[in-house]
């Protein structure tokens, strides 16, 4: 062969020139993540005198109410958006009286961490009732066992005065009840708690990766929730309960689970222009640990790349174990 017909034709295109130093992959990145959009899901349980590791959840632990506050430091000092608290209470009863106690655990937890950390950091509620009830139903429920949905926001109404009352900023109902977003806003504004503002778990699927999150709040739920939890296959039910959670006056909607629902996220941040939130929850996060632990992944990578893949699917904020891990990799 001559050396003419050796020739190879040279690209005139080459989008390899962007990715050849470090400086210049930052430079023309499309997607950060940053601390300040991440959100630390956070577990504490009455009467804890030491912090009690969750099995199936490596490094997340059900707090005391001392180790919540320095937790919730420390995430204000890493400059994380928010904590969302869950309580664990020492007894439960069918109608979950504790989630509405005023010294029942959520309640002093919320109390506990603004006392702590006041503005730095923007402290969140679940509201629900799943930890609080002996049949682990986010509702109350009928004499045949059915979830009552109206009986439910009448409760809920009760829980969103509650956590106002303790000082939170900002509540999460996360039961799926039809109509709970207006009946929580209204309670809200009527109670002069207008500035109280609501994370909504709108689209909320039936997963089986929610596992892990049932030990950790000691769940007694015997059975599923697919009666008021979304179907896994369903995307335009997802994003017509985000829109009537907007028309109800959510602040921020979200879908959970995250990994498995990024086209849910996608399409609800194309059809509302309020924040858009996702929930990286516990399955999701087991996975990689155990992967991790295998040494079959690069953690610390995978972690990144996971909160990276949420944001660049749509969300604005980001619910995560990860979040202090996360927010001290970005630093680096």
């Amino acid at each position: 062969m001559t050396d003419e017909q050796t020739e190879i034709s040279r690209p005139v295109i080459r989008p390899r020139r962007l990715r050849r130093t470090p400086a210049l992959r930052r430079l023309v990145g499309e997607t950060q993540v940053r601390a300040s959009q991440l959100v630390l899901p956070v577990f504490v349980r009455e009467g804890a005198t030491e912090p009690v590791p969750i099995g199936s959840m490596p490094g997340v632990v059900q707090h005391t109410r001392d180790s919540l506050k320095a937790a919730a430091l420390e995430a204000a000092e890493l400059g994380l958006g928010g904590v969302m608290l869950f309580g664990i209470p020492a007894t439960k009863d069918a109608t979950g009286s504790g989630a509405i106690d005023p010294t029942g655990i959520l309640n002093l937890a919320i109390n506990d961490v603004v006392a702590e950390v006041g503005d730095q950091l923007t402290v969140m509620s679940d509201l629900c009732l799943d930890e609080f009830t002996d049949h682990g139903h986010c509702g109350l429920l009928t004499p045949d066992g059915e979830v009552d949905n109206d009986k439910t926001l009448a409760a809920y109404a009760e829980m969103a005065i509650a956590q106002a009352e303790a000082g939170v900023d900002m509540v999460g109902p996360s039961g799926m009840m039809d109509g709970q977003v207006a009946v929580i806003r209204q309670a809200l504004d009527a109670g002069e708690h207008s500035g109280v503002s609501i994370l909504a778990y709108s689209a909320k699927y039936a997963s089986a990766f929610f596992g892990p999150f049932r030990e950790a709040v000691d769940s007694s739920l015997d059975g599923d929730r697919k009666t008021y939890q979304q179907d896994p296959g369903n995307v335009r039910e997802g994003v017509r309960e985000v829109l009537l959670d907007v028309e109800q006056g959510a602040d921020i909607v979200m879908v959970k689970p995250a990994l498995a629902y990024l086209d849910v996220v996608a399409r609800v941040r194309d059809a509302v222009d309020v924040p858009v939130a996702a929930y990286n929850i516990s399955g999701e996060y087991s996975m990689v640990e155990a992967a991790a632990a295998h040494g079959w992944i690069d953690r610390d990578a995978a972690v990144l790349e996971t909160l990276t893949s949420i944001r660049r699917a749509g969300a604005d904020v980001i619910l995560t174990y990860w979040a202090v891990d996360a927010a001290r990799l970005l630093a680096r």
